[in-house]
């Protein structure tokens, strides 16, 4: 199967091959690199097209470690950017992202947030966009220079009334901070943007130029949440895909928290399907034992209804439109062709492609791919890392910079214990040293 790499950018190209020369999952330009994931494409396509149109969609995606959760998701958040939809990524954590504080949560969604023209944080550009529509829309109303602020304070109200009825404090902070920016009084309103986007310990000051008081808690961030979605509605952006990965990571919280933190998430599932939320894609990320064990999602039982899914028959005939996703993982084929597509698309820009295609042909890639699914125990799902950090790194540099190098003569693969992730490390410590060190069932 061949893949269309001619959109590629130089940099474009540069900045993926770094990623992979890091061991690290690119940030962007990962279509060219989306191998099997064509099956959910024309699903997510509709639910980000039925977000755009005000409608809202919960996702939870499911893979062991190494089965690119976090590869699918940033390729979803592409998708989305394509429609000029906002991204956040927020990594759940006990310490400093607890789900069971969804105020934690939304000052991480205000920090991490990025849309086609703003890298993270792209939370103030949004606003300053906002009030710039609402200015827009004034002036097309007939509002001279003069009456252009009262108009925009008369549709601030307006835009966000449904919001009021939850957060009020949310339009009062954003009436604020737009007044703010009218004075020139640059302190205050930075200020006011910094407590918007959930920041604590906010000058009081500030707070009470624009009539507001206290931290944003946990049932705030619900409201601060929809009044985002109205902000980013009218400034451009039709929906905020909001990832929370890593949600595995409750398992090993106290049970207390883990408790609060499962019924936080029903809770978000709940608010999502009732139509709080117009406009949002929440997707979260787990492995099995999550949404399968004792310690995850089948702790709480409502829950557990609303994310069972049915995967007890062949994976090739999974629905991509049910709640619950479930990546495939690769096989030695699958990492063999996406380790072709990354030795092409450095070729792409190289001085030696051609040096490149033919000292690390086709058969040399699945030769490698297969000698670091070995090193790991034959487990082929978690060695992608690892394997195209090799051939970047190890391989495909050193062909591109030494003409006499050849990778079958000149490269034993070497894995050190210290460039492995735990998960790696522990696969890597059960497989054998050996032909001598596997058991034979004589």
């Amino acid at each position: 199967m061949t893949t269309d790499l001619s959109n590629l950018s130089p940099a474009r190209r540069a900045q993926l091959i770094d990623a992979l020369r890091r061991g690290a999952v690119p940030e962007s330009g990962l279509g060219p690199l989306a191998v099997g994931l064509g099956r959910f494409e024309a699903a997510v396509d509709a639910e980000l097209d039925a977000v755009a149109a005000a409608s809202s969609v919960f996702k939870a995606v499911r893979g062991e470690y190494g089965s690119g959760k976090t590869f699918f998701t940033r390729w979803l958040g592409e998708r989305a950017k394509q429609r000029n939809f906002a991204v956040a990524e927020v990594q759940v954590s006990e310490n400093e992202t607890p789900l069971h504080k969804l105020e934690t949560v939304y000052r991480r969604l205000s920090e991490r947030l990025a849309t086609s023209s703003f890298p993270p944080s792209a939370f103030r550009p949004v606003i300053d966009a906002w009030f710039y529509a609402l200015e827009e829309d004034a002036l097309a109303a007939g509002a001279t220079d003069d009456e252009v602020p009262t108009a925009v304070e008369e549709f601030v109200a307006g835009r966000l009334a449904e919001v009021s009825r939850t957060a009020p404090m949310f339009a009062a902070a954003l009436r604020g901070y737009h007044q703010a920016q009218e004075s020139s009084d640059t302190t205050t309103a930075e200020s006011l943007v910094a407590w918007l986007g959930g920041q604590p310990h906010v000058a009081a000051a500030a707070r009470r130029t624009a009539g507001v008081r206290g931290d944003l808690d946990h049932f705030g961030a619900l409201g601060f949440l929809q009044g985002l979605l109205t902000v980013l509605r009218d400034s451009g952006h039709p929906g905020l895909l909001l990832v929370l990965d890593e949600v595995e990571t409750l398992q090993r919280v106290r049970s207390d928290a883990r408790d609060k933190a499962l019924n936080a998430l029903r809770q978000l599932i709940d608010e999502v399907h009732s139509g709080r939320f117009p406009g949002l894609y929440l997707v979260i990320t787990g492995t099995p034992a999550f949404y399968d064990g004792s310690q995850g999602v089948q702790r709480l039982a409502p829950l557990a209804q609303r994310l069972a899914t049915d995967f007890s028959t062949d994976a090739r005939f999974d629905n991509p439109r049910a709640v619950q996703l479930r990546l495939p993982g690769f096989t030695v084929d699958s990492l063999t062709e996406l380790g072709i597509r990354v030795r092409d698309i450095y070729a792409l820009g190289a001085d030696h492609a051609q040096r490149l295609r033919t000292g690390v042909d086709d058969a040399y890639v699945g030769d490698l791919a297969r000698a670091v699914a070995g090193r790991l125990g034959g487990k082929v799902g978690i060695a992608p890392r690892l394997f195209l950090k090799k051939l970047v790194s190890d391989v495909l540099d050193r062909v591109d910079q030494f003409d006499d190098f050849d990778p079958r003569e000149h490269y034993a693969l070497t894995v050190s214990s210290t460039e492995l992730s735990t998960v790696e490390r522990n696969a890597a410590a059960a497989a054998p040293e050996s032909a001598d060190d596997i058991a034979l069932d004589l």
